[in-house]
């Protein structure tokens, strides 16, 4: 196809075809009078040619530039058209170089299909996209890129202006779209006007973006908003140059303010809620010479009917809390962001000040407001800080970890409360639900709750991750070592019905010596789950778990492993997993990493279980699950008929004894106790406690003793009878210990050598182990005496696991 070219010279317009950038020459230009590989045809020129090949558009593109002065004599203005017609289809570029002096300014107005501004490197639907440069002297300034179809509907401009646009080489586009109008001067870089229609939003950038705004500069956004509707500004990306003098900011004229115009930092929160238009001002600042950084800004204005309630406020009172913060949000944030151009949902602490994120501190009220279609989209998360620096403040408290009515009363959903618990190397923490009780979440019994705890012990080295917890279990009480994160998490509407009786709390506690302390007490008909923490993964090295499992008095309880084997190789030290009785001369079981694990047995009280790790040879760490069932006890017979034989020879011995008394009251004097061998008094069930070791032997035992008898050797220096062969009754004046202490858990050593064949060495006396002796004729004061040995006598006799393993003598 053949082209001809013909420029008017008062046009002032010049035409230019060149190769497209990175492509080889396989395409020429044809003239009259040679082939060419550029043509340029300037003004006044009249030119005729042709391509060498069939799709010239895939090897040229075209700039067609027009220069119009208005400084030296009058500007064209009005509807500006794409001048020459008939130029082949190639990509090509129009461009306006207006040069006007800086007194006066240009508007820029575009045609029904407004423009929305774009970010650099982005592109446009249909390919075709204006730029906008401000010239002011020699300094040039980029406005912006943008597309057609937006809100921008004029741009002023002081001086002169270079205005570009770009067609791609199938469009059949014949007008430009704008034209141009003289205007005073502006006094300022720029004025962009947008005309947002309905609900809409429209982002724009400040000029050079993401390049610097010009020094000391200050430019205008005009938004003209439907009477009916709400305006909200957010700042999506900013940053701030070194200023020497002056401060960056931004203005807004809102119509109706009693404050215009109310200035912001940049790094404000911008306001929202806007009724009807606006505007909005950058200005910039007299930057550092030597480091001037870089003023940018990418905003977006968000427009949306009034919401049905945005009259309706809800009180959030955080004045009595203390280290809380409250954040509502969007679901998914922080890691979801949502899309400009998604609906917008926003909270509000005053009608003006409104976001999409709003977080409130303690210590204060708040009432705040929503302006969102969907308020299900909503989510709150809070955290709280307790911490202990010194024990002697911190014992004894009691903290409850439970949610606020400050936030379960407002129409949004929790999804966190997170509660961090901070404390000392030397102060540990407890954390108890004495009624509800905590459930393990494990693969055999998982929770169906609404709602989660999920326990974090962690130091600034390691983290553990105790387990995930619910309400309605067996476990009463975790005491742990370290910083403790406890962090609540909701799974439906139902949390606020199930939570009414939340009575998990928490208490700084002394020190302890394993990682971690459960105390259980199952229900008698639940089968309970227990499982090391850290699971899947597995305890780190050298970490010692402890449970203690309470058996109820009428119930046995039977303990098993969920497998044979601990599963692991130590590199350094051993894994042990102990398992200890409550109750006196129970027999500990010891077993090593490299010994099978229990099989099931049954525990006739309460009971320890301890699972220590070592260092294993590889990256497989000790994980271990255990559970526990519960049964009546079954009584023997056999012991039935021994108890009640028992009780008819200890009947008829008292007969005897009454008879025996009775008659020596008729023929001797005043009598003391007297020793008999054959009455047993020892209490059932104190079998073994005796100190003198004559576990079988009744021979310590005295009913009445004559005075006749008893001072039978003064009746042998007076008249020479002899004296019977008896004991004689003499009160023990030996030490006295103290009931025992509840038992502390296991310290396990690296290695142990178990005998089953040693012998214990015989308890020492106690309180409770003293026998009872009775007397006849006692004096005033004695059965006072007595009594008080008979309230001794029901004391607590078990012993201190820990004693039970020093007296072993285990050793490494």
């Amino acid at each position: 196809a053949s082209f001809t070219v013909s420029l008017h010279k008062a046009d002032n317009t010049t035409v230019m075809i060149k190769p497209r950038p990175g492509l080889s020459p396989s395409c020429r230009i044809r003239l009259k009078n040679g082939i060419l590989s550029e043509l340029k045809i300037k003004p006044g020129e009249n030119v005729a040619f042709t391509f060498t090949c069939s799709t010239p558009e895939k090897y040229f593109i075209m700039a067609i530039q027009k220069n119009i002065d208005c400084v030296s004599g009058p500007c064209p203005f009005g509807d500006v058209h794409l001048y020459p017609p008939g130029l082949p289809r190639l990509n090509r570029t129009y461009i306006w170089d207006v040069k006007a002096s800086t007194k006066a300014g240009l508007e820029l107005k575009f045609s029904t299909s407004w423009l929305r501004q774009i970010e650099p490197g982005e592109t446009c639907p249909d390919s075709i996209r204006y730029n906008i440069n401000s010239c002011i002297d020699k300094a040039t300034v980029n406005i912006g890129t943008f597309c057609r179809n937006g809100s921008v509907s004029r741009v002023k401009l002081l001086g002169g202006v270079v205005m570009s646009l770009h067609l791609p080489w199938h469009s059949l586009l014949t007008t430009s779209g704008f034209n141009i109008a003289n205007r005073a001067s502006i006094k300022r870089l720029c004025i962009i006007e947008s005309i947002l229609k309905g609900e809409s939003s429209v982002t724009l950038m400040s000029p050079n973006y993401p390049l610097g705004f010009p020094e000391d500069e200050l430019m205008t956004w005009q938004f003209v908003i439907p009477p009916n509707m709400r305006a909200s500004v957010f700042f999506h990306n900013y940053s701030l140059s070194n200023c020497e003098r002056k401060e960056e900011r931004v203005e807004y004229y809102i119509p109706g303010s009693p404050s215009n115009p109310e200035v912001f930092k940049l790094s404000d929160s911008q306001p929202a809620n806007i009724a009807g238009s606006f505007n909005l001002s950058l200005q910039g600042c007299d930057q550092d010479a030597q480091n001037p950084g870089v003023l940018r800004l990418l905003f977006q204005v968000v427009v949306q009917h009034p919401q049905v309630d945005e009259n309706v406020t809800h009180l959030v009172d955080l004045s009595k809390e203390k280290n809380m913060t409250v954040t509502i949000h969007l679901q998914g944030w922080p890691g979801h962001i949502p899309l400009m151009s998604e609906p917008i949902c926003l909270i509000c602490k005053d009608p003006r000040s409104c976001d999409r994120v709003l977080t409130l501190t303690s210590g204060a009220v708040y009432r705040i407001s929503f302006l969102c279609k969907d308020m299900s989209q909503l989510r709150i998360t809070a955290e709280k800080g307790i911490g202990c620096m010194d024990i002697r403040w911190c014992q004894g408290k009691v903290y409850s970890l439970s949610v606020p009515k400050a936030i379960t009363q407002l129409p949004i959903r929790l999804h966190k409360f997170i509660w961090k618990l901070l404390a000392t190397d030397l102060i540990n923490i407890e954390v108890t639900s004495p009624s509800l009780k905590l459930q393990q979440h494990v693969p055999e019994q998982k929770c169906n709750t609404s709602y989660s705890y999920s326990i974090v012990s962690a130091t600034p080295e390691t983290e553990l991750n105790v387990g995930i917890f619910c309400p309605g279990g067996s476990i009463e009480k975790i005491q742990m070592r370290n910083n403790i994160t406890i962090s609540l998490k909701t799974f439906g509407k139902g949390f606020i019905n199930e939570s009414i009786p939340q009575d998990l709390k928490m208490s700084f506690v002394p020190h302890i010596k394993d990682e971690c302390i459960f105390t259980v007490s199952p229900n008698p008909k639940a089968k309970v789950y227990l499982q090391t923490p850290n699971w899947p993964y597995g305890l780190p090295p050298y970490v010692s778990v402890s449970w203690f499992i309470a058996v109820p008095s009428r119930q046995t309880a039977r303990l098993g492993f969920s497998k044979d084997r601990m599963g692991i190789a130590c590199e350094t030290g051993r894994a042990y997993v102990n398992i200890k009785e409550e109750t006196q001369g129970a027999e500990e079981i010891v077993r090593r990493e490299d010994e099978p694990l229990p099989q099931p047995r049954n525990m006739h009280h309460n009971f320890w279980v301890n699972v220590s790790n070592c260092k294993p040879v590889d990256k497989t760490q000790l994980t271990l699950q255990f559970w526990v069932t519960f049964a009546d006890k079954q009584i023997d017979l056999g012991i039935i008929l021994a108890v009640v034989a028992g009780a008819g020879v200890l009947t008829a011995i008292g007969l005897t004894v009454f008879c025996v008394k009775k008659k020596k009251k008729k023929t001797q004097n005043p009598m003391v106790g007297v020793y008999n061998a054959n009455v047993n008094t020892q209490m059932p069930g104190k079998k073994g406690l005796f100190g003198k070791g004559r576990q079988n032997n009744e021979s310590h035992v005295y009913a009445v003793i004559d005075d006749a008898v008893v001072y039978g050797h003064l009746l042998k220096e007076s008249n020479g009878s002899v004296a019977p062969e008896v004991d004689v009754y003499r009160p023990f004046d030996g030490p006295i210990g103290s009931l025992p202490p509840s038992p502390p858990p296991f310290s396990f050593r690296k290695d142990i050598k178990c005998s089953s064949n040693s012998e214990e060495e015989p308890l020492p006396l106690t309180d409770t182990d003293q026998d009872t002796y009775t007397f006849a004729h006692q004096k005033s004061g004695q059965s006072e005496d007595n009594g008080d040995a008979n309230k001794m006598d029901k004391g607590d006799t078990s012993v201190p696991l820990l004693e039970n393993k020093e007296r072993d003598g285990l050793v490494e």
